[in-house]
């Protein structure tokens, strides 16, 4: 399977169509919350979301008033972004499709088929995106799939959605999401737990716990600044920290002989594997 993929820069700033929300949770919000800082008025948005609790948060965060269930107010969206879960995606798509026949639809539901998608709604005119939570400030990265309906300008709208949570990476073929998914999706938690490790150790050293935080934290965030400008390779720029025979040296070669690459790697498959049985499990309906 050949994979290919094209990297966006952020589109320019120009007017969005009416969209609708199904799914009012974090996601959303990010989407939301980047969206109405850059000008976008609450009343551009239908957000469908059942629970009354995330309703609220939505009316304090934004200003916006969503809806308990899906109703004829979503007619007039041109866009739809389901950020429904996995497992509840065909349940929440039967009351949306007789108001739905014109919209392009956003699915940022993690493993559910475009297939599945078209089928529940009965439209060709489909994305899925899969973001991951630096979306919620900013920094995010999402990979994105279009069904052959979608024409440039779909890619353009979709784009200008997506811009205020981060970057994106249009790729093909679609199972190369779960790829996707395995590196990025899920890669903060991956981040999330080295970090947690660094500083568990720092401690562990005689450094405070906010000192260790501080240390590990701030090494991450630097070394991604390091790498995002860089143009030499990953291993040249690993190579450059570690002198032969002094500390660096003697932490990879640590790492080396637990073949911490090699697992990290299968974990990453296993994230793959699952993100492809996500999609056999909940796309069925």
């Amino acid at each position: 399977m050949t994979i290919t993929a094209t990297f966006l820069p952020r589109p320019d700033d120009a007017a969005l169509p009416p969209i609708g929300f199904i799914g009012g949770g974090n996601m959303a919000s990010a989407i939301l919350g980047g969206l109405v800082r850059q000008g976008a008025p609450a009343t551009a948005f239908e957000v469908v979301e059942p629970f009354a609790e995330a309703r609220e948060r939505l009316a304090h965060d934004f200003g916006i008033t969503a809806h308990a269930e899906a109703g004829a107010a979503l007619a007039r969206c041109e866009v739809l972004v389901w950020a429904v879960k996995p497992q509840t995606f065909a349940e929440a798509a039967r009351p949306v499709q007789a108001h739905a026949g014109r919209a392009l639809h956003l699915s940022v539901a993690a493993g559910i088929p475009s297939d599945s998608i078209a089928r529940w709604l009965g439209s060709e005119r489909i994305v899925r995106a899969m973001p991951n939570t630096p979306a919620l400030v900013g920094q995010g990265m999402t990979g994105l799939f279009a069904r052959d309906a979608v024409d440039a300008q779909d890619r353009t709208v979709v784009e200008k959605v997506l811009a205020p949570t981060g970057e994106l990476l249009w790729v093909e073929p679609e199972s190369a999401l779960d790829a996707v998914t395995a590196l990025s999706g899920s890669g903060p938690a991956y981040v999330f737990y080295f970090i947690e490790a660094m500083a568990e150790a720092g401690i562990e050293m005689g450094l405070t716990p906010a000192q260790a935080h501080k240390l590990a934290v701030g090494t991450f965030v630097g070394a991604a600044a390091l790498a995002r400008s860089a143009t030499e390779p990953l291993s040249v720029l690993r190579q450059r920290v570690t002198s032969k025979g002094g500390t660096t040296h003697a932490a990879i070669t640590s790492l080396q002989g637990a073949e911490v690459a090699a697992r990290f790697k299968d974990a990453m498959r296993a994230a793959q594997k699952r993100a492809a049985e996500l999609g056999e499990e909940f796309g069925k309906g």
